[in-house]
């Protein structure tokens, strides 16, 4: 017995829909994960103000669908006295206040930005 047209529709595609239905949902709920598991970092993390320069910036944009707008991230890397590097994800109003090369206070806790301020 082999596997024509009306066995593939039959037995294949309800097994191939699940399968990629159950692969996209896992992947949802690990990305799900993933955030929540880094936001209880950043909540028990100290909050600390360094002194920091800004030396690049760069932003991301997610084209939207037909129906939805598309939406860009920001996104400033610090460079602290000792010399590491941080990229931190900031609004576009914080983002549009910083040019490369201020130098001032960097406020962060874990990897979520609060503030920055110039010297």
């Amino acid at each position: 017995m082999g596997f024509g047209m009306m066995g593939f529709f039959e037995y294949l595609f309800p097994l191939f829909f699940f399968l990629v239905f159950f692969l996209t949902m896992g992947v949802v709920v690990a990305s799900l994960f993933r955030s929540v598991r880094q936001w209880k970092r950043n909540n028990a993390s100290p909050v600390l103000t360094v002194e920091a320069q800004v030396v690049s910036r760069r932003t991301n944009y997610h084209r939207g669908s037909k129906n939805h707008m598309g939406h860009t991230t920001y996104y400033v890397t610090f460079q602290v006295e000792s010399g590491d590097r941080m990229e931190l994800c900031l609004s576009g109003e914080e983002y549009g206040m910083l040019v490369e090369g201020d130098r001032g206070n960097l406020t962060f806790q874990g990897t979520r930005y609060l503030g920055f301020e110039r010297k």
